[in-house]
Parts: C-alpha cells; sequence; structure tokens
C-alpha cells in the first residue's frame, strides 16, 4: 500500500545552503562552521525560491554561493527522481 493515499504530490526534498569559497575556480569552502543552511524544501520550485533570495542577499560578496542539493536523490538513487 503506498503512503501517498490522499493523492498529495509527492515530497521530493530539496536541501538550499551556501557558504563563502576559498576560490571562484572550484566549491571549497573557507569555514565549514560557517555554512549557511538556508533550509529542507518539499519540491525544487520552493528551493530554487529560497536559493535565489539567499544569493540577492549576498550579491555584493563574489565569493559566496548558494546552492540546491537533491536530497531525494540521495535518498532514492534507485529511481533518480527529477524535478
Amino acid at each position: 500500500m503506498s503512503d501517498n493515499t490522499d493523492n498529495a504530490p509527492r515530497q521530493l526534498l530539496h536541501l538550499v545552503f551556501g557558504g563563502e569559497l576559498k576560490g571562484l575556480d572550484h566549491v571549497e569552502f573557507k569555514d565549514l562552521k560557517k555554512l549557511d543552511i538556508i533550509g529542507m524544501y518539499p519540491n525544487y520550485a520552493e528551493a530554487h525560491k529560497a536559493w535565489k533570495a539567499a544569493a540577492q542577499r549576498t550579491v555584493d560578496n563574489a565569493e559566496m554561493r548558494y546552492f540546491i542539493v537533491h536530497v531525494h536523490r540521495l535518498l532514492d538513487p534507485e529511481t533518480g527522481d527529477h524535478h
């Protein structure tokens, strides 16, 4: 039996986080203790809104970068569900 009995859209979890990079040529953070964890979102659209807002707040810092991680793909790599 499916857990999705109320016909609600399936959760496709996405994590939004960022931090200041050591340089612009690769993704390596200056200080992992200072990562900015924005939050977990139920779908890509909501995660993208949060990512965009965070990126716009830090637009003056070229080394500050935010990312969207498709957590649902890590939880269920067999299906590789996409947004």
